[in-house]
């Protein structure tokens, strides 16, 4: 094509001969119009002919039969909830459904789009059989292993406990069936979840099968309603994908259990030095305080352990790959469900922070604090004495309370990045300087808003009560060992064999020669 030719001239002229048309080189005073008029066509034909392709275009488009939208047949064993409400959203999807049951007789609650067909009747009227009855109820479909040799049997079931049998649901399905191609799906998605459109609820669908060719048509039939497949490999999966309805909080469990073990202990910790103590030995009713200060001390102490022990298990990672010179062995098993559960974690400790600061809110509306205040103003007043500002004092107060501020929206901030939401919008580097770089400044707010609320009471002995010393002073044992051990590791002397190691380098590789030529070429 010759240069400066527009590009609609180029498709209008691929309908004609140019094999034909003999090569042209233009000289650089003519012009591409001057090259059409001599061998070509007019610039007003050439319009013409590209409005007249269109055209016929438009018709040939439109008498080819649209076969996009053609979608088979899909067979459902089972009229309960969930294979109704599946029913329902494969019929709103553009997919013709016949439902095999015991009962012919068409329910009010099938799909009014639907036809009810006998088992036999409806697995020969598909290829995708869809079986959303209990395991116990498998065992009609021997009977019909000659219809459903060749189909492909999807199983939606789940059981009542965890590892229930011995093999999954699905494994069970294809040793009744052989001569199937068995795929696990949709157990994870509710019948709820279908009728309201799954717009308030997950849309991943786990989707495994030994049939690469049926598990690619189930993960069609799981995008055209809406869902999103994720493939998790062949059908030793299922048990795994059974298993995950049934959890409860799998990743929560600790660090909810952990937060709980930490309030009660700190309760009765709090409750024998501000309640008991003073009603022993004063012979004060401050039981009260069960109500908002001990919650308000609590809260704190909790969020600021649960955020130290976010960045410890990091911390003691480095300290194990420093010994042992590599990072390519395993960690304690121990340490390495410590470090999957990190965020949940986080997001405790926050809610906690969160707590405490609507606590500290409801401060000044609290009977006690109002009496103790209009107490002391009518002291002053009967003695005639008035109060001198104390501006070390001030100062304390004021840098207590900025610390905290910061300290909780930089905590804040942590909350928001960890989400997926927000997460899945920034890069690795942006991330691990939000969660890495930021929260460590704000595990380094957090303890330090908690030592200038302690102030020089630290060496008061009317703090300790019975030989014990105030909640606060426990809760900064962890985060002041993080902070100091994090300061330690960043030592250039520890920090450039940290990142050697992390970077691959082993200090007594298995295989020398092979370990070097990596490093150099990475280097490179």
């Amino acid at each position: 094509m010759p240069a400066g030719l527009p590009g609609f001239v180029h498709s209008a002229l691929g309908n004609r001969n140019l094999a034909a048309a003999p090569e042209v080189s233009l000289a650089p005073s003519q012009t591409a119009s001057h090259w059409l008029g001599k061998h070509c066509l007019a610039w007003g034909d050439c319009r013409r002919l590209s409005a007249q392709m269109n055209k016929n275009s438009y018709n040939i488009m439109a008498l080819t039969p649209n076969t996009s939208n053609k979608r088979e047949t899909v067979c459902i064993f089972g009229t309960g909830d969930f294979g109704r409400a599946l029913g329902h959203k494969l019929i709103q999807s553009g997919y013709p459904v016949v439902f095999g049951s015991r009962n012919t007789q068409t329910p009010s609650l099938i799909p009014k789009d639907a036809e009810v067909l006998s088992h036999t009747e409806a697995a020969q009227k598909a290829a995708i059989i869809i079986i959303a009855i209990q395991r116990q109820h498998y065992s009609f479909l021997t009977s019909l292993a000659e219809i459903l040799h060749g189909k492909v049997l999807v199983d939606v079931s789940n059981n009542l406990k965890i590892n229930q049998y011995p093999e999954s649901n699905a494994e069970y399905l294809a040793q009744l069936v052989p001569g199937a191609k068995v795929v696990k799906a949709f157990n994870t998605v509710s019948a709820w979840a279908l009728q309201s459109g799954t717009l308030d609820a997950s849309r991943q669908v786990f989707v495994c099968g030994d049939d690469m060719e049926a598990k690619q048509m189930v993960m069609d039939i799981v995008r055209a309603l809406g869902l999103t497949p994720l493939d998790q490999g062949s059908l030793l999966a299922a048990q795994e994908i059974e298993n995950y309805p049934l959890q409860l909080f799998p990743m929560w469990k600790f660090p909810i259990l952990l937060s709980l073990g930490l309030v009660a202990f700190f309760f009765f910790y709090s409750l024998i030095r501000d309640v008991i103590y003073p009603y022993v030995y004063e012979s004060k009713d401050f039981s009260f305080f069960i109500a908002i200060s001990i919650p308000n001390r609590i809260c704190p102490i909790v969020a600021l352990i649960l955020l130290a022990l976010v960045y410890l298990p990091g911390v003691l990672a480095a300290i194990i790959q420093l010994y042992r010179g590599t990072k390519y062995s395993r960690f304690p098993d121990w340490l390495d469900k410590w470090m999957l559960c990190r965020k949940q974690l986080g997001l405790v400790a926050l809610a906690f922070a969160f707590l405490h600061v609507l606590y500290t809110l409801v401060i000044p509306i609290r009977s006690f604090v109002r009496w103790r205040t209009s107490n002391k103003i009518l002291s002053l007043a009967l003695k005639n004495e008035t109060e001198l500002l104390n501006t070390t004092n001030a100062w304390l107060s004021d840098s207590y309370l900025a610390l905290g501020i910061l300290g909780f929206s930089l905590f804040f901030l942590l909350g928001i990045t960890s989400l997926p939401s927000v997460s899945n919008n920034v890069n690795w580097r942006e991330f691990r300087f939000v969660q890495s770089k930021l929260g460590y400044l704000t595990l380094i707010l957090c303890t330090a808003h908690t030592l200038v609320y302690g102030g020089n009471r630290f060496l008061s002995p009317s703090s300790y009560r019975w030989y014990l010393p105030n909640a606060y002073m426990l809760s900064l044992i962890v985060p002041c060992i993080v902070l100091v051990v994090k300061f330690v590791l960043i030592f250039p002397c520890l920090d450039k064999p940290l990142t050697r190691i992390r970077q691959g380098w082993e200090r007594n590789p298995q295989y020398p020669d092979k370990s070097n030529y990596i490093i150099n070429k990475s280097a490179v």
